[in-house]
C-alpha cells in the first residue's frame, strides 16, 4: 500500500515538474517523423496480464513489433530523433499514465513485450510474474540493454527478495545516475 501510495505522489509530481518538457518532446516527435506522437507497445504486467504501455515514438512506423535487439539494424528504424530520445529515457515520460494508472511502478522489473516467450517464462518461472512492473528496476540498473535473458531474471528475482521502500529509493537514485550518464543504452 505505501508503495502505491508513493508511485501515485511521485507520478503527480513528476507529470506537474516535466509538463513542458513533456509537451516539447511530444512536439519534436510530431515535427521530426510522420506517425502518432506515442506508440502504445503491449507490454506484460503483474501476474502474465497484457496491458498498453506508452511511449514517445522513437522508431519509425514500419519497425516490426520485436524487442530491439532482435532487429538487424536497429539504427535503421529509428527517428530522427529518436536515438536521443533513448539515451536520454525522455521516451519513457508517457509510462508516468501507466504509473497513475497502476499498471506500472517507479521500481520492479521492467515489462516484458507481449512476444518475448522466453523472458515471460523464465520469470513465471521465478515468480516474478507476481511483480508489478517498473518503469524502472535492478536489472534495468545493472545492465539495460545489454543483459541477457538469464541475467536479467536472475537481477528481477533478486530484487523480489530484496524489494522495500529504502531499496526502491537506491534503485531510484541509481538510475537518476544511470540516465544521465547514459549508461547501458545500446540503441
Amino acid at each position: 500500500m505505501m508503495k502505491r501510495i508513493f508511485d501515485l505522489a511521485l507520478a503527480s509530481l513528476a507529470g506537474l515538474l516535466l509538463l513542458l518538457p513533456i509537451v516539447i518532446v511530444a512536439l519534436a516527435v510530431r515535427v521530426t517523423s510522420p506517425g502518432p506522437v506515442l506508440y502504445w507497445s503491449d507490454r506484460v504486467g503483474k501476474n502474465n496480464r497484457i496491458f498498453k504501455m506508452p511511449k514517445f515514438r522513437s522508431m519509425r512506423m514500419d519497425t516490426p513489433a520485436v524487442a530491439t535487439h532482435l532487429l538487424g539494424n536497429p539504427a535503421a528504424y529509428l527517428t530522427p530523433i529518436g536515438s536521443f530520445l533513448r539515451k536520454s529515457s525522455l521516451d519513457e515520460l508517457p509510462q508516468l499514465w501507466s504509473i497513475l494508472k497502476g499498471d506500472m511502478s517507479f521500481v520492479g522489473p521492467r515489462p516484458a513485450l507481449f512476444n518475448q516467450d522466453d523472458l515471460i517464462a523464465l520469470r513465471t518461472e521465478n515468480g516474478v510474474h507476481t511483480l508489478t512492473p517498473g518503469l524502472t528496476g535492478w536489472a534495468q540498473i545493472n545492465g539495460r540493454d545489454e543483459l541477457a535473458i538469464p541475467d536479467k531474471v536472475k537481477l528481477d528475482t533478486e530484487y523480489m527478495h530484496r524489494r522495500s521502500f529504502f531499496f526502491d529509493i537506491y534503485v531510484l537514485w541509481l538510475t537518476f545516475i544511470k540516465v544521465l550518464r547514459s549508461d547501458g543504452v545500446s540503441h
